[in-house]
Order: C-alpha cells, then sequence, then structure tokens
C-alpha cells in the first residue's frame, strides 16, 4: 500500500522537547538543549550513569528517545551482547534494546508519533522516561555478567529476572 499523499499543514503539533527539558530540569539532572530538535541529559542509576537524548522532528510529528548505558562492548563480545539484545527484546512491551555499531554501548530506545495530537502530555513523556531508566536498571546486570562475567546470553538474563524477597 502506497503511503498517503494527504498533508494537513494547519495541525501543527507542540515541540514535546520544552516538556523534556522541565521534567530533565525538576529531576535535576544536567542537560544540554542543543537547539529546537534536540535535548541531551545526564541521570544516575543504580548501576551506571544514563545518557538520555531526545531527538524532536516537526516534519514528522515523532520524538525519538534513547537512553544509553556507560557501557563500552569489547568486539569479541558483541556476538553474545546481540543474543542478550534479542533474548531481552522479547520481555519488553514498549521500546526495544539496541547496540551502537560504532563502540558497541547498548542503549534503549523508542519512539513516539504525535501527529494529529495536540501534543506529548507530561505524564506520558514522564512515564516514557521512567520505563526506559526501569528497564535499563533491570538489564544492566545481565549486559554485566555477559559481558564481564563471561556467562551465556540466557542464563544472564535468568539471574538477572531473579526477584528478591525478603531481607538478608
Amino acid at each position: 500500500m502506497p503511503p498517503t499523499a494527504y498533508t494537513d499543514t494547519t495541525d501543527t503539533v507542540a515541540n514535546p522537547l520544552d516538556t523534556i527539558e522541565q521534567i530533565v530540569a525538576s529531576n535535576d539532572w544536567s542537560f544540554d538543549r542543543r537547539g529546537e530538535c534536540e535535548i541531551a541529559a545526564k541521570a544516575p542509576g543504580q548501576w551506571s550513569d544514563y545518557v538520555l537524548y531526545f531527538n524532536w522532528s516537526a516534519e514528522m510529528s515523532a520524538m525519538h528517545f534513547t537512553c544509553a548505558f556507560d557501557l563500552k562492548v569489547p568486539e569479541r563480545r558483541r556476538g553474545a551482547l546481540y543474543e542478550l539484545l534479542a533474548l531481552a527484546n522479547e520481555r519488553l512491551w514498549i521500546g526495544y534494546f539496541g547496540m551502537d555499531s560504532d563502540d558497541g554501548a547498548p542503549a534503549f530506545h523508542h519512539s513516539v508519533l504525535l501527529r494529529g495530537a495536540a501534543g506529548a502530555s507530561s505524564e506520558s513523556l514522564e512515564d516514557m522516561v521512567d520505563i526506559a531508566l526501569t528497564e535499563c536498571e533491570r538489564f544492566f546486570p545481565a549486559f554485566q555478567l555477559t559481558l564481564w562475567g563471561g556467562k551465556p546470553a540466557a542464563e544472564s538474563l535468568a539471574a538477572a529476572m531473579l526477584e528478591c524477597a525478603g531481607e538478608a
């Protein structure tokens, strides 16, 4: 099916990066607004600091979001990480994990389409960031076990997904 040719130029979507900037500032995270189309921020986590990238395309009325790990992957371990990413992605409802082809760093990605909407609500954008950070924290131990512990992807994922109960 060919794409539709209709373009409604009267329906403009508010730039969601204005809301993202407020969310990031309210969390006291360092950030850099790199223009109307891009924001980079740094969010602390339990296992790592995460670099958040938000890119807005007014033309597509879409925002792309990346939550990158501060974790470099040696070339020799990238095959094992690809397997782990595939297994982790099966457990996600929203977004996906990928790996940067240059340095091998894993990252969580998600895009939001806003055509026809007045804009993204602050609640939905807060949820998007919260989900990304939660998933990165949840899977970080599996990445560590695979990369530095030399464990197979399935074993690393199983160990990281254990829910602890009680107190030691």
